[in-house]
This record gives C-alpha cells, structure tokens and sequence, in this order.
C-alpha cells in the first residue's frame, strides 16, 4: 500500500517493481502510468515469499540487461530486502535503498532471522524508517549508517469527519468503540475485548448502550469469536472482518473512540487513519506509536489533567484490560478531553501524515542520488 500510495504522486519517476506472484490467478507482468510490475514464483503464497530472494534477484537480472537504473528499492529487511542483498552483492556500483517498516518486536526474534537481517541493513547505503523505534533498531546494528525517518501516511482526502454514506454492517446503539486489527495477538485484540467486558460491568455500564466493533480478519478470529461468546456478549461485540480499504472511512466516522492495545508495532497506520477521521485513540507506550501519540499524563495516567491542549491521545498499559477500560471510560465521559484529541489528531495527521507530503520526501531523496 505504502508503495502504491508514492508511486502515483511520482509520475516523472518510473519504477519497475518485482513482487513475488503469491496468487496463481495473477498476471506475471502488469503496465501501469509510470510502472511495470514483475510477479515471480508459481502463485503458491507463502512457498513464493520463501523462494523470492532468489527468483527475484534472477528477475533483476534480466531487467538490469535492458535497463540503466540508478538505484534499487526494498521494502523490509527480509524477503524483498534479501533479493537487493544478493543485486548489490554482483552490482555494487548500484545505489540500494531499504525501507524498514517492520511491526514486531525485532530483538525478540529468532538469532537465524536477526541475523539475516542484519546483513541486508549492513549492505544497504540508505535505510529509510517509518518511525523512531526502528531508526533505533538500525543505529544498533549498523553503526554511522545513512538514515531518513519518513514514515508511512495517510491519504486526507479519504476520511472525512462527517460520516460519509455506507458501513450498512454497523448498527449504532449508543457508543461504539472500534479497532481495525489484524487478529494477531500482537495487536492485543483479546485485551480490548476483556477491557469491554469490565467496561459495562465494573463501571456498571448498560450493555445495550455500548458496542464494539473489531474490523478485521486473522487466525485468532475462531478463538475471540467463543471468548464474546461465552462471555455472553454477542449482541455488543462484533467481528466485521476483513472490509476493503476504501470502506474503513465509513466504520470509523460512525464510531466513538478507537483502540488497539498493542504489544508492537512498526509505527500504527489505523491509529493515523482514525485520527484523520475524527477520532480520538487509545493505544500502548510501544514502538512507532511513541512518535504520535501524545499523553501529556503518561507518568501519572491521569488523562483528565492535560494542561498543555496539545494531547493526540491516551496511553494505557500494555497487556491490562482494567486499565484499557479506564482509558476508554475517561474519553467517552469527558467531553472536553475528547474534542482536543479530535482536534489535535487531526491536525498532526494533516501536518506530518499526509501522503502527498510524504511522496515529496521521497521524491527529495531519489533526486539527491
């Protein structure tokens, strides 16, 4: 997506792009405005990210026979950064940019995939980073290495305040709490559901006034869908699943607060994406969030007392539902504390987040190699 969204704002750039297939149904080669792009393997999913350093390195190969390119491009420091690694190994007369966006915890990693990792970053000549975390993470393994923090954006003009037509699937009945999450435990998507079941229970909540609406699909989903049910939460809790992205606006502009407590993340696109639709967030002190979120109360976590207007959201603890229920509670209770992270969200977004500005960024450094 992140790809996509430069490419188009760079039309005097031309970019020939190699993906793995990963599906059997798609083209090995598609033309686009100012792109090609080149789709290697037998379409066999994860068996197509495995053996892609090598088919596309073979891939680059033949491209490079026709072509004059004056830099390379990889996005992550693992499938697509391994084909760059072997480029530059043959060819390193070639400039090789690396974009690092990973959303794990990188040093809680196996030492075989650490170490793998370790030698594309080594080889690059310019890393760039979607947030501070990583920047953090690159410094330690490659010492004096070129960097540009440019992080990942969102596009303004997608999500509007004032809700668009559609989300036919989301009933409100009161106030909506929303997270648009892949269902990996990472994203602490079990959390947010105990945090909603203490929610109408310890603060004595009417169930039917409140819901809570998970957008997205993953292998957890079987195990959270018996959890609200036994939980006796089914008329409350619902699983949208996985929705295109250009439907997301519309669930996000008829919610209230949106939530992911997170156990990491690389830097936290959806948080952005529901600032910009005019929604105030919740999500955990860990990796690229610390670059946006501002609680002016993280040491005491006392939301209610920000003095300084400048607040974009509120922290609550890692892995601890009470205190995610607390959090959520203070936003939909202050009326004051909300409209400020609305309005401070929102102007962070348009300021730092917007893809159109981003793009430039990019555009600045392939013009200055």
């Amino acid at each position: 997506m992140a790809l996509e969204e430069i490419i188009r704002r760079l039309p005097d750039i031309f970019f020939d792009i190699v993906t793995p297939k990963y599906k059997a149904g798609f083209d090995p080669f598609e033309v686009g405005s100012n792109f090609n792009v080149h789709r290697v393997g037998v379409g066999a999913g994860v068996l197509d990210k495995i053996i892609f350093p090598v088919l596309g390195f073979f891939k680059a190969l033949m491209l490079m026979r026709n072509n004059s390119y004056d830099a390379m491009h990889a996005y992550q420091a693992s499938h697509g950064g391994g084909t760059a690694w072997l480029v530059k190994l043959f060819y390193s007369h070639l400039l090789f940019v690396l974009t690092m966006q990973e959303g794990k915890k990188l040093d809680e990693q196996s030492a075989l995939l650490n170490w793998f990792r370790g030698l594309i970053i080594k080889r690059a000549d310019i890393v760039t980073v979607i947030s501070s975390y990583l920047e953090d993470y690159v410094n330690k393994i490659s010492k004096n290495k070129k960097i540009f923090l440019i992080p990942n954006g969102v596009d303004i003009d997608k999500f509007k305040i004032d809700p668009p037509a559609g989300g036919e699937k989301l009933k409100i009945n009161g106030k909506t709490i929303i997270t648009v999450s892949r269902l990996v435990k990472k994203n602490g998507v079990g959390d947010l559901i105990e945090a909603f079941r203490l929610l109408v229970t310890s603060y004595q909540l009417p169930v039917t006034s409140y819901q809570l609406i998970i957008i997205g699909d993953g292998p957890l989903r079987e195990d959270l869908e018996l959890r609200i049910t036994n939980y006796e939460l089914r008329g409350c809790i619902k699983i949208i699943g996985k929705v295109l992205p250009d439907e997301i606006p519309k669930y996000l502009a008829r919610a209230d607060v949106f939530v992911r407590p997170s156990l990491s993340e690389g830097l936290g696109t959806a948080f952005l994406e529901a600032m910009a639709a005019g929604l105030p967030v919740i999500g955990t002190p860990v990796g690229g969030i610390l670059d946006f979120l501002r609680d002016p109360s993280t040491h005491s976590f006392d939301a209610t007392q920000d003095k300084s207007g400048q607040a974009t959201g509120l922290f609550c603890k890692v892995g601890d539902p009470e205190d995610i229920a607390k959090k959520i509670n203070i936003v939909l209770s202050d009326g004051n504390l909300r409209s400020r992270l609305i309005t401070n969200g929102r102007k962070l977004v348009e300021e730092k987040y917007n893809w159109d500005k981003i793009a430039e960024e990019f555009r600045n450094l392939y013009e200055s190699i």
